[in-house]
């Protein structure tokens, strides 16, 4: 949950039914070595009426550190097995302006950017389509919190993803 240093919570995307769904809460991270280098991506996915957590994370040999923030996002999503109500708590200004500010733009102009010298393609557009795709299923508020400042789940996301990267380092998958 976003401490008292938090800034308040953004207004919900996605497309779900106003129903009653499940409450959960998914904190994301994502690191890199080098930017592009080897990356991990971490979540925990807490429901908070039972107490459950499921907590995963993965590596890439070769990626950026937004693919991996989005990543994040994208495998919690993924793991939900019905819709649900997200409360998504992220350091990724990255993640967060895309899903309250860009994302709607980048749809409406085909998945394009608008530049001074006309429209370009968006950077990591395969996942914010699959991001776009998972938020037709689930309601999702996004509440930023500040990276390394002591926000329990945030650090242990980062750690996660850390750790995940440097199990494929020395394995020797980072060198390919």
């Amino acid at each position: 949950m976003p401490t008292d240093a938090s800034p308040s919570p953004q207004p919900a995307t996605g497309n779900a039914s106003p129903e009653r769904l499940p409450r959960v809460v998914l904190f994301t991270d994502g690191a890199c070595s080098g930017n592009p280098g080897p990356g991990g991506w971490a979540f925990i996915l807490r429901h908070p009426a039972s107490g459950r957590e499921l907590v995963r994370s993965g590596a890439e040999p070769h990626t950026t550190n937004n693919r991996m923030e989005l990543t994040a996002v994208i495998r919690g999503l993924e793991a939900l097995q019905r819709p649900s109500e997200v409360e998504l708590v992220t350091d990724s200004s990255y993640v967060g302006q895309g899903l309250t500010e860009w994302l709607p733009r980048w749809k409406a102009a085909g998945w394009r950017r608008r530049t001074a010298s006309g429209y370009k393609p968006i950077k990591n557009e395969d996942l914010w389509r699959r991001l776009d795709q998972l938020l037709q299923i689930h309601r999702l508020h996004y509440t930023p919190v500040r990276g390394h400042s002591g926000h329990v789940e945030n650090e242990r996301c980062d750690q996660m993803a850390v750790e995940a990267y440097r199990r494929l380092l020395d394995a020797g998958e980072g060198s390919r």
